[in-house]
């Protein structure tokens, strides 16, 4: 067969289904591509935007007017109270309330907050995506009373502002606008900019796109605790090498978006902090040592009196996280501790007080531990014992207790804690008839939550509960509607297990199969990765569409299952995670062929010559990887946003586990799957949209360059100015998966 390259563009989609493949099975007890996909048939029903009140026993919501006669939303949204005893409804303020002077609509509010005394609200609307999140927008002020709205900004053009915060005696806002910070007075309106030289390298008040994709440091200031002073981040990203997108489908000639991006050992920002008058004036940076593009400055508060700054410093290979104390007035620093790792230190301590004292998490112990921190470096074990603090829920300082999430016994699933600040045994508190993933929405009392519970086969229910006693007070959610068409369908079994993958080693593993499906016959086997860090697969969770994708392959014939080998953020010790230092793409492409070989041994019914995988981002390197590292176990590979050079993905992640460049060129070369693409024997699918400002689409360019040098046969669907998730623009995410669908009957055929 000659060598062919298939570039597909959007309107070459769809591929005959080869003649020896069967036909899926279809059917009203069958899952769909149309019915998961196009028609959301299965959607659950979400919570709106909600916070807790501050001053009693309700909550706030934004809840939507409904449908037309044609079945369309209704613009607007109304802003009610809901009082958790009686469940009455209060309308605050109506859709038609929320409609600015002079228009017809009302706002398009996403989020909202209440000044302290819940007299005005700061309503955000407008908004516009800034790579992950809408963080730009226009701000209004609501009078809960009068019904008044006053925009922010003055003359400011409109979704230009970001991040706004009420002060703390609720008569001023702070926020940025084009990298500068400004201060807005509630009582004239006017506007009091506190940097001045903000500019299209120099960021004040947020972030640059490194610091905000992996330290989530998005929102860059502080109010001090008197509303006097503001803590602000400053990033000065001149020498940082740019990154160049090219839109080539929004007009007769391209778009182009330029921005800082620093490559794994390339020079990164120069990061400060500064504090400096809420009435403007001198800023006095903080004088934290080393060089300001060698190290991150990922957490910085205000201390509760006011009187200090807390602040963390990594360097730049994130093993080493120095706490500071700073002054505010002089910026003189102090070394408060320092926590230390042969790998790296986890960036898992957001600053949480304890009256003066601060929440720590360790893995000194081999395990992720809570610890009590003072400002004169003194550190005391909250919890102990062969377990991991998966995550801190909340602190209540003033009853008490630490609430945290753990799964001592089983690494799949996550349950809510709490224990003494002073230590003592740990008291469990999600129901122990309800095995699963919960997650909550605590009020700052600790007297309530808005609790979710779902499983791999449940999705999730959303209550109204009080604690400690668990006592469901309202369903908010119960997704009736959902439990009955899932109750309509042949559902797959999903079934939990542990795998031996040698060395004395066993990892959680899942397996999805048809309800009815045949072991006298074989069955092609789809593989499920990430295998990196940043995440895991094998969650007792509920899974969303892509998980009923799996679902409905199931129902076709395929056994979908997934494996979490070491270095996944299984809670599981601190070694588990750890053991992947300086082996991204080694190590867990090893594991996880060795969990594939163990799964293909344990069922008979699974055909060893029909083995794919598939993953997305980190998974679809992993995917990249296996079917170059072991073309004789895989003979099929989807990889979806895939980094097949890791010098070309960002500074903070790669580094963090791999090193610098030069001081790991091995590791760098053997742990990038196009250092093994010359070993393609099977199918291989590529895709990736071309805007990804993430993962850049740079890297399949390269990948492909080396596979046709190569002579080596595969697809690729670039999908046109598409980000990472791929998912905007009319039918992408239906046409993406029946992409995936239809390779997989061509290429891992049904018997």
């Amino acid at each position: 067969m000659n060598h062919r390259i298939l570039y597909l563009l959007l309107a070459a989609t769809h591929w005959a289904t080869p003649v020896h493949a069967a036909a899926p099975v279809s059917g009203p007890a069958q899952l769909t591509l149309a019915s998961i996909f196009t028609d959301e048939e299965y959607k659950e029903e979400k919570l709106e935007t909600f916070h807790w009140s501050k001053k009693g026993a309700y909550y706030f919501a934004l809840e939507p007017l409904g449908k037309d006669k044609d079945g369309k939303d209704i613009p607007g949204k109304d802003l009610v109270r809901h009082d958790v005893a009686t469940g009455l409804q209060t309308i605050i303020a109506s859709a038609k309330t929320l409609t600015a002077p002079g228009e017809k609509k009302p706002l398009s509010v996403d989020s909202f907050e209440f000044f302290k005394d819940e007299s005005q609200v700061l309503l955000f609307a407008n908004t516009r995506k800034v790579w992950r999140k809408n963080t730009r927008g226009d701000y209004w002020v609501l009078n809960v009373a009068t019904g008044a709205l006053r925009k922010l900004g003055g003359t400011a053009a409109p979704a230009t502002l970001m991040f706004a915060k009420v002060s703390p005696d609720g008569s001023r806002v702070a926020y940025v606008h084009k990298n500068n910070l400004l201060v807005q007075s509630l009582t004239d309106m006017k506007i009091a900019a506190l940097t001045a030289d903000g500019s299209a390298t120099l960021i004040n008040g947020c972030s640059d796109w490194v610091n905000e994709e992996e330290l989530d440091l998005r929102d860059g200031f502080r109010w001090s605790p008197d509303g006097t002073r503001l803590l602000f981040w400053q990033f000065d990203t001149q020498d940082v090498k740019r990154f160049t997108l090219v839109n080539h489908a929004d007009g007769r000639y391209p778009r182009i978006t330029s921005f800082p991006y620093p490559k794994a050992g390339e020079k990164n920002s120069a990061t400060r902090l500064g504090v400096v008058s809420a009435a403007g004036g001198g800023i006095t940076w903080m004088n934290v040592p080393g060089d300001p593009r060698e190290h991150y400055l990922p957490h910085a508060e205000w201390t509760p009196d006011g009187k200090a700054v807390l602040l963390q410093q990594f360097n730049r290979l994130q093993n080493t996280l120095h706490v500071m104390r700073a002054d505010p007035a002089t910026g003189a620093t102090q070394l408060v501790l320092t926590e230390t790792d042969k790998a790296w230190v986890d960036n898992k301590n957001s600053i949480r007080w304890i009256g003066d004292d601060f929440l720590w998490l360790s893995e000194r112990s081999g395990w992720r531990h809570a610890y009590r921190a003072t400002l004169a470096g003194e550190v005391t074990a909250i919890t102990q014992g062969e377990f991991d603090v998966i995550d801190v829920k909340q602190v209540d300082a003033k009853g008490g207790w630490l609430y945290y999430y753990a799964s001592p016994a089983n690494a799949t699933q996550r349950y809510l804690y709490r224990i003494s600040l002073k230590g003592g045994e740990p008291q469990r508190l999600s129901p122990a008839d309800q095995p699963g993933t919960h997650n909550y929405d605590m009020t700052e009392d600790s007297q309530l939550a808005v609790h979710t519970y779902s499983t791999a086969i449940s999705p999730p229910v959303i209550q109204l509960v009080s604690l400690p006693d668990h006592r469901t007070m309202h369903v908010l959610r119960s997704q009736k509607n959902l439990r009955d068409k899932l109750a309509a369908l042949k559902l797959p079994k999903v079934e939990f297990m542990r795998v031996d993958i040698g060395g004395g080693i066993s990892c959680d593993a899942l397996c999805i199969t048809a309800q009815d499906m045949d072991k006298s016959r074989t069955h092609p086997l789809l593989m499920h990765v990430y295998g990196e860090p940043a995440g895991q697969t094998v969650r007792d969770a509920w899974s969303g569409q892509r998980g009923l994708w799996h679902w409905m392959l199931a129902q076709q014939g395929y056994v979908v299952a997934s494996a979490d080998t070491r270095g996944t953020p299984s809670p599981r010790g601190r070694d588990w995670r750890k053991s992947i230092h300086l082996q991204l793409g080694i190590l867990n492409s090893k594991e996880e062929a060795a969990a594939t070989q163990a799964l293909l041994q344990r069922f008979t019914f699974l055909d060893r010559q029909r083995v794919g995988i598939w993953g997305w981002s980190g998974g679809g390197s992993s995917s990249l990887d296996a079917i170059f590292r072991y073309p004789e176990l895989y003979q099929t590979a989807m990889a979806v946003a895939p980094v097949p050079d890791r010098q070309l993905y960002d500074t903070i992640y790669e580094e963090r586990y791999m090193g610098l460049p030069k001081a790991n060129a091995e590791g760098y070369r053997l742990g990038s799957p196009i250092t093994h693409a010359a070993a393609l024997k099977g199918n291989l699918l590529i895709v990736h949209g071309t805007g990804d400002d993430n993962v850049h689409y740079q890297g399949t360019e390269k990948l492909i360059n080396e596979l046709v040098a190569k002579n080596k046969h595969f697809t690729v669907m670039p999908y046109p100015n598409r980000d990472h998730a791929i998912n905007t623009g009319k039918g992408t995410q239906r046409h993406l998966y029946e992409l995936m669908t239809n390779y997989l009957h061509q290429h891992l055929p049904l018997n």
